[in-house]
């Protein structure tokens, strides 16, 4: 497996795709990167050569990914909280941010449903 900022991409995938594993890296950042490098993007990732392999890490340094990007989101959350913007006091209370529905929905944000003693009637 070739490792690329830390991650080991999968051999057996197009390099497109395998790129994608990089915390910050999808589709068209992968298709840009591939395209700066020179390297055809329906190459298998265990098919690339070293020099191919070093293009490509050498492109993917041009831009903010894994701990770096992980480090700069977690950072401005927490400045959101910190200046007790609207985002930042739902961040705190543990709600969807952007403005999604709460009465019925949001239970990845949420949580399980809390069970509510003699509900029927």
């Amino acid at each position: 497996m070739a490792r690329i900022k830390g991650v080991d991409i999968p051999n057996n995938k197009r390099i497109e795709i395998s790129l994608t594993y990089v915390y910050g890296i999808g589709r068209s950042l992968s298709q840009k990167i591939l395209e700066d490098a020179k390297v055809n993007p329906n190459t298998k990732a265990g098919e690339l050569t070293n020099e191919e392999l070093n293009a490509i890490r050498d492109e993917v340094n041009k831009y903010m990914t894994e701990g770096d990007l992980r480090r700069e989101v977690n950072m401005n959350i927490k400045t959101k909280m910190e200046i007790n913007s609207y985002q930042g006091t739902r961040h705190k209370k543990g709600l969807p941010v952007r403005g999604q529905r709460t009465n019925r929905n949001a239970r990845t944000r949420k949580g399980k449903g809390k069970v509510v003693a003699n509900k029927k009637k």
